[in-house]
């Protein structure tokens, strides 16, 4: 049984884990506002709100998911908002302010999509800290396609709900929020019933046993995409909302990621932040905001995807995992050794990741992806980078790593150590390209052909060495610039 608040009501729902929120709601709860799209977590018309209880200081935290891959699991003891439960009254024509904006500026057409805007912009409201900026506005929009309007009137309607939102307090915004039409009444009670659901229904770490394997189920923004109808009757262990594989604690160099922890988490960590300077622009090359809300560091790294982009990343960085057989004996593995081909990990089925552990980058890191669209989509390559070089611009570290290119994530072993006491230029880089090249075995796919996944790997190799040279600098200003890598002299068109 899994008890939550589903809008202004609690619920028990006795259906398996696996279901998908969107068709508990739609097919047993009969709210149909939230539309059934692409069950990919690409257009975002199932758009819902979870809420969940920061119990120390009784506040309700909402984030925006898209329901077709949200484990009903994963909202057990938490607040589900639908469309439904945003509108300011039982009629139906009593909106919220994010409602009403897209009403005046003409932002809805056909209507399928519209419900999945309103919920983001909504959920926006909710989680601003303060007077929102335009730009943060149109952000909370960006997991949502419309198929009509063009997203101008969209704009135009995000514009406005900024302009409404000017006087939002800081501190204790709900008073502010419901008595100005913002969200619901009934929401400045949902802290008090959250807390009453959990402790009537406390979480429990799962039960796990070597003799019956099970699936492991975090962010589920995989397994529901991959296998959803399977997962219906797959004994599952759901990890999502176990504490201890949660957080990021940086002790002296070392940085150490639990595997539940969201990408969003990450992208939003002051940790990571400090020791990567370009982590937010980096975090918005990889899905968007309801799915980073999701999708987890260990499910991305278990997935196994050759494409994989934090698993580029942990690749580049050299990351020790943390596994555990879930009855108290733990191991630990390099990254690099955790892929041995394809789909297939060095790890047993009754063995899961608890966390990632790495260094925090002497050098600069980078982060390279080219896809058919710049945000929401998977690459056709991508690629991760560590250079250090000293003030003559002398490699001192390098440890690159690519993905799309080979039937797993890989590791350019090769590439990297060749790179170490050269100087950056573009006669090296082409050199190490050279090498670059007999190391991996990409094949022509949806993606891309062959030659083009080497030309690409090419280009980010040089793009690579175009931002070390650039931080390099930052943190050399006493350097002479026109010697490190001839100021970017690299020249990224191609032959």
């Amino acid at each position: 049984m899994i008890r939550f608040l589903l809008n202004d009501q609690p619920v028990c729902a006795h259906q398996p884990g696996t279901l998908p929120a969107l068709d508990f709601v739609r097919d047993h709860q009969h709210l149909r506002g939230t539309k059934t799209g692409c069950r990919e977590g690409d257009c975002g018309a199932c758009t819902v709100l979870l809420g969940e209880l920061d119990a120390a200081e009784n506040v309700v935290r909402y984030k925006s998911m898209t329901s077709c891959l949200l484990p009903l699991a994963n909202v057990a003891g938490k607040h589900l908002v639908t469309i439904e439960g945003l509108n300011l009254s039982p009629q139906p024509h009593h909106l919220n302010r994010a409602q009403q904006a897209i009403v005046d500026c003409g932002g809805t057409q056909c209507g399928f999509c519209t419900v999945g805007f309103a919920v983001s912009l909504a959920g926006h409201c909710l989680t601003s800290s303060g007077a929102p900026t335009y730009a943060q506005t149109v952000a909370s929009i960006d997991g949502n396609i419309c198929r009509c309007t063009g997203y101008k009137s969209l704009e135009r309607a995000a514009a406005q709900l900024t302009a409404e939102l000017a006087g939002l307090p800081a501190a204790e915004p709900l008073p502010w929020l419901t008595e100005n039409g913002f969200i619901p009444a009934y929401f400045t009670g949902v802290a008090k019933k959250l807390a009453s659901i959990q402790q009537s229904s406390p979480s429990h770490p799962p039960t796990l046993s070597p003799s019956h394997p099970l699936t492991f189920l975090a962010g589920g923004t995989d397994l529901l995409v991959q296998r959803p109808e399977a997962m219906l009757t797959t004994a599952t262990a759901n990890l999502f909302d176990q504490t201890t594989l949660r957080g990021i604690q940086r002790t002296g160099d070392e940085i150490r990621i639990g595997a539940a922890t969201t990408a969003q988490e990450m992208m939003d960590s002051e940790v990571l932040g400090a020791a990567m300077s370009g982590l937010r622009r980096f975090m918005k090359l990889i899905s968007s905001t309801p799915i980073r809300q999701m999708g987890t560091l260990g499910g991305n790294l278990c997935n196994a995807s050759p494409i994989g982009d934090l698993t580029s990343w942990f690749l580049a960085l050299d990351a020790e995992l943390t596994i555990s057989d879930g009855l108290g004996n733990e191991r630990t593995l390099p990254l690099r050794q955790f892929y041995t081909g394809y789909k297939q990990l060095a790890k047993v089925r009754t063995e899961f990741l608890m966390s990632i552990s790495f260094a925090a980058p002497k050098g600069v890191f980078n982060f390279e992806k080219v896809s058919k669209r710049t945000h929401l989509d998977i690459a056709s390559v991508n690629s991760s980078a560590v250079l250090a070089s000293d003030a003559n611009g002398i490699v001192s570290e390098a440890a690159i790593s690519a993905g799309g290119v080979g039937p797993i994530p890989l590791f350019l072993t090769r590439t990297s150590a060749f790179l170490i006491g050269r100087k950056l230029s573009d006669e090296t880089m082409l050199a190490a390209n050279e090498i670059a090249q007999q190391e991996i075995s990409p094949i022509a796919d949806a993606r891309g052909t062959e030659a083009y996944k080497r030309l690409l790997l090419r280009q980010l190799l040089r793009a690579h060495a175009v931002e070390a040279a650039s931080g390099s600098r930052k943190r050399q200003a006493t350097h002479n610039t026109s010697e490190t890598l001839a100021a970017c002299s690299l020249k990224l068109a191609a032959p």
